[in-house]
């Protein structure tokens, strides 16, 4: 069976430097804390697809030296492999490039901001690029994408693409267009970097499923705890 890597593109958590943009309404200290429950969720969510045998789990992180803070918040069974420097497209292509020359079929490089994220779209994913040279793509609410995946490295999907805007899923597909590679749709979701995609979060894993979405999230254990203590102090 050929074997998929599944990696989640992370940064090691640390209070001032993780998920800024939530504070407010979080604390420093609670945007670091909110950081690793998101990466504890996803990975043990990537890693219950691992369990079935045909993926394998990743943390492609940065900083390096952060790999023993790292490692405590992954399944025992994940590989790190660290970012290179440059930019965001540069440390996505090269990501994919490290997981292709470890010598497998297909690479799915996954943000780290969606912590209920649903394995369905994950193994649709996984199906997808083994179905032959494509780029596979899973639209963020916010005009990003929740994950992408190939099954060679394509350097134009990275190029000249302005980061962290809404133009990034348009002009990918467009960069997808221009090289004649086939773009492939799995369902979307969303990212937690801001305010109101917060709000949506807990309003998520309050029952209430975002608008746009056709499947249940995962469980996301970790992060439902923090929500439950942060909701106990603001009480208190």
């Amino acid at each position: 069976m050929t074997l998929v890597a599944v990696a989640i593109m992370c940064k090691t958590p640390t209070p001032g430097r993780s998920k800024t943009r939530l504070s407010p309404p979080l604390r420093p200290e609670d945007c670091a804390r909110i950081s690793g429950c998101f990466i504890r969720d996803l990975s043990a969510t990537i890693q219950s697809l691992a369990d079935e045998g045909d993926v394998v789990g990743y943390a492609v992180y940065t900083p390096r030296g952060s790999e023993a803070a790292l490692r405590i918040l992954l399944p025992d069974a994940f590989q790190l492999t660290p970012q290179c420097d440059g930019d965001f497209g540069a440390r996505l292509l090269r990501g994919t490039v490290d997981l292709f020359e470890a010598g497998y079929a297909g690479a799915i490089l996954v943000n780290s901001d969606s912590p209920t994220l649903p394995k369905a779209i994950l193994r649709q994913a996984i199906d997808a690029v083994r179905q032959g040279d494509n780029v596979v793509l899973s639209p963020a609410f916010d005009g990003g994408y929740t994950l992408i995946g190939l099954s060679r490295p394509h350097a134009r999907l990275f190029e000249d693409i302005p980061w962290s805007t809404s133009a990034v899923y348009g002009l990918t597909v467009a960069r997808a267009q221009e090289i004649g590679l086939p773009v492939v749709n799995v369902p979307g979701w969303y990212d937690v970097d801001d305010a109101a995609s917060f709000g949506m979060l807990e309003d998520e894993l309050a029952g209430r499923l975002p608008a746009f979405a056709t499947l249940k999230g995962a469980e996301a254990r970790a992060t439902r705890r923090f929500m439950s203590d942060r909701a106990a102090m603001v009480r208190a």
